[in-house]
């Protein structure tokens, strides 16, 4: 079962409901085959931005262009496009195998071809000993599976995806992510993932459109999202837990480090990764000496909360075991090369030489 995938263009999206901007203007594009995740809180626009591409809604400007044609205008049954749902939407009355092969009927395709069509695609989704039960008798991994068979039997070049492992558990959550994924690859298949679970996004995007409040705050792959966030608000979103924003009067540090950033120091945020700090850290490049106010055993890592003398909290993932107790003084430190300058003002990254 070989499909090929098609290019996604989508340039100055807009979406207005009367005078309120859902979305503002957004861009981004995706090679045939890829796989692209919208992320972002609730109410930032990305199932919105999901469904004017599909075209369920109309859009109030921009373009959207699916292998290089301008699909913005037309119905959602001209555009070949396959979605899957948070509800899996499966008729309860019908079979696993009558399920996957609704749109076929629809289509008008041939019996016989139907049936191998849903043969392969129950084969290739481990359903193939499910196929004559009924959508009750299933677990939510599996209806979830009957879901992504009925979009994968219709050959869909282009297949967007809303949310839908959100009722799933955590381990099924794990698998099927990982399920997809090597399915957008075995295929070739375009992918557009909308999730609010920055670790979905992080584990199976080629490409990450980070959006707060209808915007897109930043694009590009998991790793550049991660190593080198462009604003404040990337960088609390992404990472688990966030990475860290002290105020630069807490925080012990060469003075050309500041001097370098061309920036009022008091303007400046200093970012760094839980990961990143060490305790003791007194002899780094960079020091803060804070207090201890709880410690959560997360398995590999201590999650060592702490408080900066003026009031900011932050936290230290301590995989030693010398831990530090509850209550007291200590000092935490981290490499130069580890360290994210931020405007308070602006909410921008802040460039500078290390």
């Amino acid at each position: 079962m070989t499909q090929t995938g098609v290019s996604l263009n989508v340039q100055n999206l807009r979406k207005s409901w009367g005078q309120l901007e859902v979305l503002r203007g957004i861009d981004f594009q995706i090679e045939a085959g890829g796989f692209l995740t919208l992320l972002g809180p609730s109410g930032c626009g990305k199932s919105t931005a999901l469904r004017l591409i599909s075209g369920l809604d109309e859009i109030s400007d921009g373009t959207i262009l699916i292998d290089g044609k301008d699909v913005s205008r037309l119905a959602a049954d001209q555009r070949n496009i396959g979605m899957v749902f948070q509800n899996y939407a499966l008729f309860p009355h019908m079979s696993v195998a009558d399920n996957i092969a609704y749109g076929l009927k629809v289509r008008k395709v041939p019996k016989q071809t139907r049936k191998q069509s849903v043969d392969r695609v129950a084969d290739l989704m481990a359903l193939d000993v499910l196929l004559d039960r009924k959508p009750a008798q299933l677990s939510g991994g599996q209806q979830q599976r009957v879901a992504l068979a009925r979009v994968l039997v219709s050959e869909r070049p282009l297949v967007l995806m809303d949310e839908p492992l959100s009722n799933l558990d955590a381990k099924l959550r794990t698998e099927i992510r990982s399920e997809i994924r090597s399915l957008n690859k075995k295929l070739g298949i375009t992918i557009v993932y909308v999730t609010h679970d920055q670790s979905e996004a992080l584990s199976m995007s080629d490409t990450v459109v980070l959006l707060n409040a209808g915007r897109a705050e930043q694009i590009g792959t998991p790793k550049e999202l991660y190593d080198k966030p462009a604003t404040v608000f990337a960088a609390g979103f992404i990472g688990t837990p966030p990475m860290n924003l002290l105020r630069a009067s807490d925080v012990t540090m060469p003075h050309e480090l500041v001097a370098n950033a061309d920036t009022d120091p008091s303007d400046l945020l200093i970012g760094v990764r839980p990961e990143s700090l060490r305790f003791p850290g007194q002899d780094m490049d960079l020091s803060v000496t804070c207090e201890v106010t709880n410690i959560e055993y997360e398995g590999s890592v201590f999650l060592v909360h702490l408080v900066s003398p003026s009031g900011s909290k932050f936290i230290l993932s301590h995989a030693g075991e010398n831990v530090p107790a509850q209550g007291t003084e200590i000092t935490v430190g981290w490499d130069r090369s580890t360290t994210h300058l931020f405007s308070k003002s602006t909410g921008n990254r802040v460039p500078f030489e290390t």
